[in-house]
Protein backbone atom coordinates (compact mmCIF):
# COMPACT_ATOMS: atom_id res chain seq x y z
CA UNK A 1 0.00 0.00 0.00
CA UNK A 2 1.76 3.07 -1.16
CA UNK A 3 0.31 6.87 -0.41
CA UNK A 4 0.72 10.46 -2.29
CA UNK A 5 2.25 11.85 0.49
CA UNK A 6 3.60 11.13 3.49
CA UNK A 7 1.35 12.39 6.79
CA UNK A 8 2.80 14.73 9.16
CA UNK A 9 3.22 11.43 11.49
CA UNK A 10 5.45 9.79 9.13
CA UNK A 11 7.85 13.36 8.67
CA UNK A 12 7.41 13.58 12.74
CA UNK A 13 8.98 10.44 12.86
CA UNK A 14 11.52 10.79 10.95
CA UNK A 15 12.91 13.82 12.13
CA UNK A 16 12.57 12.85 15.70
CA UNK A 17 14.60 9.69 15.00
CA UNK A 18 17.15 11.49 13.08
CA UNK A 19 17.35 14.13 15.76
CA UNK A 20 17.43 10.85 18.38
CA UNK A 21 19.84 9.41 17.04
CA UNK A 22 22.99 12.06 16.39
CA UNK A 23 21.69 12.92 20.42
CA UNK A 24 22.53 9.05 21.42
CA UNK A 25 25.86 8.93 19.27
CA UNK A 26 26.80 12.46 20.85
CA UNK A 27 25.70 10.97 24.48
CA UNK A 28 27.97 8.58 23.59
CA UNK A 29 31.09 10.35 22.41
CA UNK A 30 30.60 12.76 25.57
CA UNK A 31 31.02 9.65 27.84
CA UNK A 32 34.43 8.70 26.20
CA UNK A 33 35.72 12.74 26.66
CA UNK A 34 35.45 12.19 30.86
CA UNK A 35 37.71 10.23 33.14
CA UNK A 36 37.18 6.80 34.23
CA UNK A 37 35.09 6.90 37.79
CA UNK A 38 34.02 10.94 36.70
CA UNK A 39 30.19 10.35 38.75
CA UNK A 40 28.76 12.58 35.43
CA UNK A 41 29.41 9.21 33.40
CA UNK A 42 26.91 7.60 34.95
CA UNK A 43 24.18 10.12 34.10
CA UNK A 44 25.05 9.83 30.41
CA UNK A 45 25.27 6.19 31.09
CA UNK A 46 20.98 6.59 32.14
CA UNK A 47 20.16 9.35 29.76
CA UNK A 48 21.40 6.84 26.95
CA UNK A 49 19.49 4.02 28.14
CA UNK A 50 16.40 6.15 28.15
CA UNK A 51 16.68 7.92 25.07
CA UNK A 52 17.23 4.60 23.36
CA UNK A 53 14.40 3.09 25.24
CA UNK A 54 12.34 6.28 23.17
CA UNK A 55 14.04 5.16 20.35
CA UNK A 56 12.83 1.98 20.50
CA UNK A 57 9.40 3.29 21.25
CA UNK A 58 9.22 5.56 17.78
CA UNK A 59 10.90 3.41 15.89
CA UNK A 60 7.96 0.70 16.71
CA UNK A 61 5.59 3.68 15.94
CA UNK A 62 7.37 4.37 12.53
CA UNK A 63 7.26 0.80 11.47
CA UNK A 64 4.13 -0.17 12.27
CA UNK A 65 2.62 3.42 11.13
CA UNK A 66 5.25 2.54 7.22
CA UNK A 67 3.05 -1.13 7.35
CA UNK A 68 -0.48 0.66 7.75
CA UNK A 69 -0.22 3.63 5.32
CA UNK A 70 2.92 3.19 2.86
CA UNK A 71 5.28 5.41 1.48
CA UNK A 72 4.54 7.42 -1.25
CA UNK A 73 5.72 6.41 -4.96
CA UNK A 74 9.14 6.94 -6.44
CA UNK A 75 9.33 9.60 -8.94
CA UNK A 76 8.48 7.84 -12.55
CA UNK A 77 12.03 8.73 -13.81
CA UNK A 78 13.99 6.43 -11.43
CA UNK A 79 15.55 3.35 -12.94
CA UNK A 80 14.88 0.03 -11.90
CA UNK A 81 18.52 0.14 -10.22
CA UNK A 82 17.79 3.69 -8.47
CA UNK A 83 14.59 1.78 -6.99
CA UNK A 84 16.43 -0.89 -5.66
CA UNK A 85 19.12 1.18 -4.32
CA UNK A 86 16.50 3.34 -2.52
CA UNK A 87 14.74 0.16 -1.33
CA UNK A 88 17.75 -1.35 0.12
CA UNK A 89 18.77 1.65 1.21
CA UNK A 90 15.85 1.92 3.16
CA UNK A 91 15.84 -1.45 4.62
CA UNK A 92 19.06 -0.62 6.41
CA UNK A 93 18.44 2.32 7.88
CA UNK A 94 15.36 0.00 9.41
CA UNK A 95 16.91 -2.87 9.83
CA UNK A 96 19.94 -0.86 11.86
CA UNK A 97 17.31 1.30 13.46
CA UNK A 98 15.51 -2.33 15.51
CA UNK A 99 19.03 -3.84 15.98
CA UNK A 100 20.27 -0.89 17.72
CA UNK A 101 17.85 -0.45 20.49
CA UNK A 102 17.62 -4.30 20.82
CA UNK A 103 21.39 -4.62 21.40
CA UNK A 104 21.14 -1.95 23.36
CA UNK A 105 18.87 -3.14 25.78
CA UNK A 106 20.30 -7.11 25.54
CA UNK A 107 23.77 -4.64 26.46
CA UNK A 108 21.97 -3.47 29.53
CA UNK A 109 21.06 -6.57 30.47
CA UNK A 110 23.92 -8.78 30.22
CA UNK A 111 25.79 -6.50 31.66
CA UNK A 112 23.73 -6.91 34.86
CA UNK A 113 21.96 -3.55 35.13
CA UNK A 114 17.80 -2.75 34.88
CA UNK A 115 16.39 -0.69 32.39
CA UNK A 116 15.18 2.89 33.36
CA UNK A 117 13.33 5.25 31.14
CA UNK A 118 13.80 8.34 32.80
CA UNK A 119 13.52 6.77 36.13
CA UNK A 120 9.94 6.87 35.74
CA UNK A 121 9.56 3.19 35.43
CA UNK A 122 12.24 0.11 35.53
CA UNK A 123 12.71 -3.47 33.96
CA UNK A 124 15.43 -5.58 35.86
CA UNK A 125 17.49 -7.75 34.22
CA UNK A 126 15.80 -11.13 33.27
CA UNK A 127 19.16 -13.33 33.22
CA UNK A 128 22.03 -13.09 35.22
CA UNK A 129 25.32 -11.06 33.95
CA UNK A 130 27.60 -12.21 31.45
CA UNK A 131 30.77 -9.61 30.86
CA UNK A 132 32.03 -12.07 28.03
CA UNK A 133 28.46 -11.55 26.02
CA UNK A 134 28.29 -8.23 26.86
CA UNK A 135 31.51 -7.34 25.59
CA UNK A 136 30.27 -9.22 22.04
CA UNK A 137 27.06 -7.52 22.28
CA UNK A 138 28.46 -3.56 22.75
CA UNK A 139 30.64 -4.49 19.75
CA UNK A 140 27.87 -5.19 17.50
CA UNK A 141 26.01 -2.12 19.37
CA UNK A 142 28.76 -0.15 18.55
CA UNK A 143 29.40 -1.19 14.71
CA UNK A 144 26.00 -0.79 14.04
CA UNK A 145 25.62 2.66 15.61
CA UNK A 146 28.88 3.42 13.54
CA UNK A 147 26.82 2.19 10.63
CA UNK A 148 23.78 3.94 11.08
CA UNK A 149 25.96 7.48 10.57
CA UNK A 150 26.96 6.26 7.46
CA UNK A 151 23.71 5.19 6.32
CA UNK A 152 22.07 8.28 7.25
CA UNK A 153 24.60 10.11 5.22
CA UNK A 154 24.45 7.94 2.28
CA UNK A 155 20.16 8.62 2.83
CA UNK A 156 20.96 12.54 3.48
CA UNK A 157 23.57 13.03 -0.07
CA UNK A 158 20.56 10.76 -1.87
CA UNK A 159 17.87 13.37 -0.64
CA UNK A 160 20.20 16.10 -1.48
CA UNK A 161 20.80 14.63 -5.01
CA UNK A 162 17.62 14.69 -5.63
CA UNK A 163 16.88 18.08 -4.78
CA UNK A 164 19.46 20.08 -6.64
CA UNK A 165 20.71 17.83 -9.40
CA UNK A 166 17.61 15.67 -10.37
CA UNK A 167 15.14 18.30 -8.90
CA UNK A 168 12.24 16.16 -8.16
CA UNK A 169 10.10 15.98 -4.67
CA UNK A 170 12.39 12.94 -2.81
CA UNK A 171 13.07 15.57 0.09
CA UNK A 172 10.17 17.97 -0.17
CA UNK A 173 7.96 15.55 0.56
CA UNK A 174 9.87 15.09 3.78
CA UNK A 175 9.95 18.27 4.72
CA UNK A 176 7.59 19.11 7.47
CA UNK A 177 5.55 22.04 4.55
CA UNK A 178 6.10 19.08 2.05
Amino acid sequence: MTSPAYTSTQKFLHWSLFVLVLLLYALTFGEDLLPRGDPTVDSIWRLHISFGLLLAGLVLWRVVLRGLKGAPGLPDEMSAPERATAKFGHLVLYALLIAIPVLGILLTWFRGNELSFFGLFTVPAPFPPDRTTARTIRELHSLCANGILIAVGLHALAALYHHFIRRDAILTRMLPKG
